[in-house]
């Protein structure tokens, strides 16, 4: 970290940071790369030798020749995941559990001796070991985040299906958790999009499935967090990737109109993106976007990665508020996957609320290095201030969508919402899923994704008794929550939404009864939380504006920040 002269002036700790930032920012030796002078590909093989994405030097394609580079990755990969197995393998035999550190998170919680010397760390599985170009497939480990993901397959022009619009999400995280996006009306969640995966079983043996080779492994794991095994290994496949998304913004009035378009809208065989924002009752946009490298000539083109850009949510509502009808533009293919990055949707917003500081564009330009999500993410969990806000995903039914927005409304009062459609996953699964039939007797299609984010209530008792309220409504609607997020169902209500037996059949098929359940992963234990000794770090946090600039100094030791500055996929300005 670098740090003020002798000679600044003694700011308050929060001033010093912006201003260090700030000022790397234009000093920074990336700085200089991915101008419109000098394009992202020139820029490439210089950024290359950055530690973080040295690996995509080894990148290998049938079209160059580069296979050897890719084998010795490939040698280098399995003598690695041997390593890994042989600890499994041990552990097992000695009827031991064990945790996977995946080395992007920290947890918060302390941890016994004997839990930290049967950590199983698979951090360094972050490389792309291989891009086909004629079999538009991407070979991956599981640590490697999308941004990386999009900067390695770009160049090749292609592009994954489904996309995480937060860039630090890995694709491991991908499989093992419940992913679903803008293009997920059409091509389902994340896994949907994968061939095969390489798994270490919690027996040590390395396996490797697809929907031809042990399919009920492939699709069981998809969304059961990682509780089957150890995924280590993860083909991709691709399609072909276009210059431009041309996206038009639909306004709305009524939470049923936004329903009724985006029903609309996933019959649409030639758009490649549909999802939508709902600012209010009487406010909202439903996005559509398709691939192009024709544009419409009078069409303007935008973006979203740079300091001085907008966000895109607010950027949305300045152009429909307005308007008379659907008004389109352009945005590149790569800042249209992570539009949402800088603001983290709009939950970024309400740091500026935690001051409060004043919430414009200069304040936004000051700190941007702050607002990407990897940033927000490290500062929401070092501030405690994450057990203080709901953040849930809620899958329901194109028909019970209207009426649990209203309950929202008048319970949580949290806007903006995130509207996205989400193809049925492959049943049986954990994902969120809808088994009713529709009127021809075959299952429906689709569901709709609400993303619910945002400040909650203060006191403990009462978000708990909020967020079991909300569980309950969305049980009595046919919904399903996504499991990444605080799950407060008690055991017997969590195994009534989600199949139960077919998943106990799975983890005794393939001797995973040692790890932790699905159930024990994600549920909240309260009365746990309600022992746990208070630390000096948590009193910290949970001060205020201490816990805002303890917070802010994670976060900028943690070094997150120039990961975003250094991404090649974004256009810069």
């Amino acid at each position: 970290m670098q740090r003020c002269r002798g000679g600044a002036l003694r700011q308050p700790n929060f001033w010093r940071y912006a201003a260090v930032l700030k000022r790397s920012r234009s000093t920074s030796p990336f700085s200089s790369l991915c101008t419109k002078s000098q394009p992202a590909q020139a820029a490439a093989p210089f950024l290359f030798e950055s530690p973080r994405i040295h690996a995509l030097k080894n990148i290998g394609t049938r079209q160059h020749s580069s296979q050897s580079k890719s084998a010795s990755s490939m040698d280098v990969h399995r003598q690695q995941v041997g390593q890994i197995s042989e600890q499994v393998r041990r552990l097992y035999e000695r009827g031991e559990k064990f945790r996977i550190s995946h080395g992007s998170t920290n947890s918060t919680r302390p941890s016994t001796a004997k839990l930290r010397s049967n950590i199983i760390g698979i951090g360094h599985l972050s490389n792309v070991l291989e891009v086909d170009k004629e079999a538009k497939t991407v070979v991956v480990e599981p640590n490697v985040p999308m941004d990386r993901l999009v900067e390695a397959t770009l160049p090749h022009g292609l592009i994954p299906p489904v996309i995480m619009e937060f860039p630090g999400i890995t694709v491991g995280g991908g499989y093992a958790g419940t992913s679903g996006e803008s293009s997920s009306f059409k091509h389902g969640y994340f896994n949907e999009t994968i061939n095969w995966v390489e798994m270490i079983l919690a027996t040590g043996e390395v396996v490797r499935c697809s929907k031809s080779e042990r399919p009920d492994l492939f699709h069981g794991a998809a969304g059961a967090v990682g509780t089957l095994g150890v995924t280590t290994l993860v083909e991709i496949q691709l399609i072909e990737a276009k210059k431009y998304v041309e996206v038009t913004y639909h306004p709305v009035s009524s939470v049923s109109e936004a329903v009724r378009k985006c029903e609309l809208h996933t019959n649409d065989p030639n758009l490649d993106y549909v999802d939508g924002i709902l600012y209010s009752q009487t406010q909202g946009a439903i996005v559509t976007g398709r691939m192009t490298d024709t544009p419409l000539a009078d069409l303007k083109i935008q973006t979203f990665s740079n300091a001085r850009d907008p966000w895109y949510y607010l950027h949305v509502q300045n152009r429909i508020t307005d308007a008379t009808g659907p008004v389109s533009e352009l945005i590149p293919l790569a800042e249209y996957c992570f539009r949402y990055d800088r603001g983290g949707f709009w939950v970024g917003a309400s740091a500026f609320d935690y001051f409060p500081f004043p919430f414009n564009n200069f304040t936004r330009w000051w700190l941007d290095d702050f607002c990407h999500t990897r940033m927000l993410y490290t500062s929401l969990h070092a501030s405690g201030q994450s057990k203080s806000y709901i953040v849930q995903d809620l899958a329901l039914p194109l028909d019970t969508a209207e009426q649990f927005i209203d309950y929202t409304s008048d319970t949580f009062k949290i806007w903006p919402l995130w509207l996205c459609p989400l193809k049925q996953a492959t049943m049986p699964t954990i994902h969120p899923h809808n088994s009713d039939k529709q009127a021809n007797g075959r299952p429906a299609e689709h569901m709709l994704n609400i993303g619910l984010w945002g400040p909650g209530p203060k006191d403990h008792d009462t978000s708990i008794a909020l967020n079991r309220d909300l569980e309950r409504k969305l049980i009595e609607l046919g919904g399903m929550k996504w499991l990444y997020a605080h799950t407060y169902y008690d055991e017997d209500e969590f195994w009534k939404i989600y199949p139960r037996n077919w998943y106990e059949e799975l983890r005794q098929k393939y001797k995973a009864t040692s790890l932790p359940n699905v159930y024990d992963k994600v549920k909240v234990d309260v009365e746990a939380e309600k022992k746990e000794p208070k630390t000096w770090a948590s009193m910290i946090a949970g001060t205020w504006p201490i816990g805002g600039f303890w917070a802010i100094g994670k976060a900028i030791q943690s070094g997150t920040f120039k990961q975003a500055r250094a991404s090649t996929w974004r256009t810069r300005k």
